[in-house]
């Protein structure tokens, strides 16, 4: 009896299910993270913070790469690590190598000068420091409304031009506003 159990202890078994290799690195994520927040520094002094329910990152593709599949909210510091800007959107995918931002579905930024930004597709090029898109898009100012297609910026968002102008209007002041203004005429 003993030497039953000694044989069968010290025999080998097979495993019941083979793992497979991975044939493609470049397809699956090295990093796949969800619910993040990051902060990236340059020369040490942090520029930008990142927040997302998911962040993968394709270190192995041909172009390494960054995927945020359900959208990102991103914050631009200055020296002091205030706000300038924000950015919002449903995806965005940056290209490592290229340093390229493609943001899509409902972009949403903000600039230093509270200045909103309304698009569906929006490319930040870090390289040359240019932001532009080829969609429509809405900038809403304190004063005015500014609609059209195409559009290119500094990378600030402050010094920008609407290729194709489709409209400006004016924002209609609130009665308070006009009440105000009325006061202050009259008296």
């Amino acid at each position: 009896m003993l030497l039953f159990i000694i044989a069968n202890s010290c025999t080998r078994k097979t495993p019941q299910q083979k793992i497979e290799a991975i044939e493609n690195r470049a397809e699956i994520p090295g990093l796949d993270v969800k619910e993040v927040t990051t902060v990236i520094s340059d020369s040490g002094i942090t520029r930008y913070r990142i927040s997302a329910p998911r962040w993968q990152i394709y270190d192995k593709a041909i172009e390494p790469y960054w995927l945020f599949p359900e959208g990102l909210h991103l914050e631009d510091f200055d020296q002091n690590i205030e706000v300038n800007a924000s950015v919002d959107a449903k995806y965005a995918h940056f290209n490592q190598t290229k340093q390229i931002w493609e943001l899509d579905k409902d972009v949403i930024a903000v600039n230093l000068k509270g200045e909103k930004f309304e698009t569906q597709q929006l490319f930040w090029d870090q390289k040359f420091e240019k932001i532009y898109s080829d969609s429509f898009i809405t900038i809403t100012q304190a004063t005015m409304v500014i609609t059209g297609y195409g559009f290119e910026s500094d990378q600030t968002m402050t010094r920008y031009v609407i290729r194709n102008p489709q409209g400006i209007f004016p924002i209609k002041d609130t009665p308070q506003n006009a009440q105000t203004e009325q006061n202050t005429v009259t008296e």
